[in-house]
């Protein structure tokens, strides 16, 4: 275990407590000789007594020899900090120092090792500062194994987890991801890269949930209402609001209700004087994707694009605020020929504000409109799907043999 501060000490404690043999290794001194003496070198709650078992037990041990403390090793752990630099990426110096201690500790073996970055570290860093260092040495594998360790709980984060990732190749991510049956949970293998973002996603969800909750509550308490009344409350509901629903990278949001009731949530705030800026973020965030998916379409090669689904979701007929009519207005302002099919839109059964609303858009929708979706697969050169598809209709479009851009989720 390279490193003995949080991530490191605890991690070797808590596998050192399910049976394996741990040697920490860190250039500190003080850290080294505390393990040795059976002591945590920092509070962390139930960390001191692991450590201790683990030293009386003799499963685990110290040392600041990078050389002495990999002699027998079958996988490296990298734990070592990467604080942030003045503009704001991520300081690898410690990275880098200690895959250098590595490639002077395995020259000249024969063993096989795998070397598992625990420390947060962006996507590319594996391939862009280990990979160079440690090539020249046969039988080195890398994979990264990213901690979700909260100081305070992180004993018990590491021993009760709710995500254990892993990425990498196989073997060597598969042997890492052994470690941890006794845990309860399933390791979720990935690639490399991603196992890297895996982690930086998670932090970021989990700042952006506290923002969100410091805004809302900030409105609230302005507008007489308990915050943690509306939170509470809205954490009930695990089916849409606590859960994977909505998570998924997709097509813009639109429709009748996310935009108007966001414009609205942010009007109000500013009428109270409250900065929001994270919901203020929410409209300007949706566009700026909606013109990153606009782009890809402008950069398709096809004249004839044929595009499936302009209700602002699946399923419905909704087409108030609908992405996809900005995505056709900008096709139809490019030049190219293009042709839609929607399963639950025709439009001479449109009235009131919804027909209003794409007349306004797009006066000649009818005309554009393909009868069925095998017309269009018939006509055009390149679909772009902008709504998830049913699986019939999935199906048909992967039989087409078509080129497909999938923007939706």
């Amino acid at each position: 275990m390279l490193g003995l501060g949080y991530v490191g000490c605890v991690s070797a404690a808590c596998l050192a407590s399910l049976g394996y043999q741990i040697t920490g290794i860190d250039p500190d001194e003080f850290k080294v000789r505390r393990v040795l003496e059976g002591r945590a070198p920092f509070f962390e709650p139930g960390l001191e007594e692991l450590v201790r078992q683990g030293v009386e037990g003799g499963r685990l041990t110290a040392t600041t020899s990078a050389v002495h403390g990999l002699r027998e090793a079958d996988i490296a752990f990298i734990c070592v900090g990467t604080p942030s630099e003045r503009d704001g990426n991520l300081g690898l110096e410690q990275l880098r120092r200690v895959t250098a201690d590595i490639a002077g500790a395995v020259a000249g073996r024969v063993k096989p090792l795998i070397v598992a970055v625990r420390s947060t570290v962006f996507t590319g860093t594996c391939e862009e500062v280990l990979i160079p260092i440690l090539a020249g040495f046969e039988g080195v594998s890398i994979v990264c194994n990213p901690e979700f360790l909260r100081e305070g709980s992180a004993v018990r984060d590491f021993l009760e987890p709710s995500l254990v990732v892993v990425g990498g190749p196989e073997p060597a991510a598969r042997r890492v991801a052994s470690l941890y049956p006794k845990l309860g949970v399933e390791p979720c293998l990935v690639s490399l890269r991603a196992a890297e973002m895996i982690k930086c996603a998670c932090n970021a969800y989990h700042a952006v949930k506290i923002c969100f909750a410091n805004e809302i509550g900030s409105l609230a308490a302005a507008m007489g209402v308990s915050g943690d009344e509306v939170m509470q409350t809205l954490c009930r509901d695990g089916k849409l609001n606590v859960s994977a629903a909505y998570l998924r990278p997709g097509f813009a949001f639109g429709g009748s209700c996310l935009p108007k009731d966001l414009r609205a949530l942010t009007h109000h705030a500013g009428r109270q004087g409250i900065r929001v800026p994270l919901l203020e973020s929410g409209l300007p965030s949706n566009e700026a994707h909606l013109h990153r998916a606009i782009q890809s379409v402008g950069d398709l090669p096809a004249t004839r694009i044929g595009v499936f689904g302009l209700a602002f979701k699946e399923n419905t007929d909704d087409l108030r605020e609908s992405s996809a009519l900005t995505l056709l207005k900008f096709v139809i302002a490019k030049g190219r020929d293009v042709r839609v099919f929607d399963p639950h839109v025709r439009i001479e059964d449109i009235y009131g504000s919804n027909r209003n609303f794409v007349l306004s858009a797009i006066p000649d929708i009818e005309r554009l409109m393909a009868p069925s979706l095998e017309d269009l697969l018939g006509w055009a050169a390149h679909i772009v799907v902008v709504q998830k598809p049913s699986p019939p209709a999935a199906a048909a479009i992967a039989r087409s043999g078509l080129p497909v851009l999938t923007l939706s989720s």
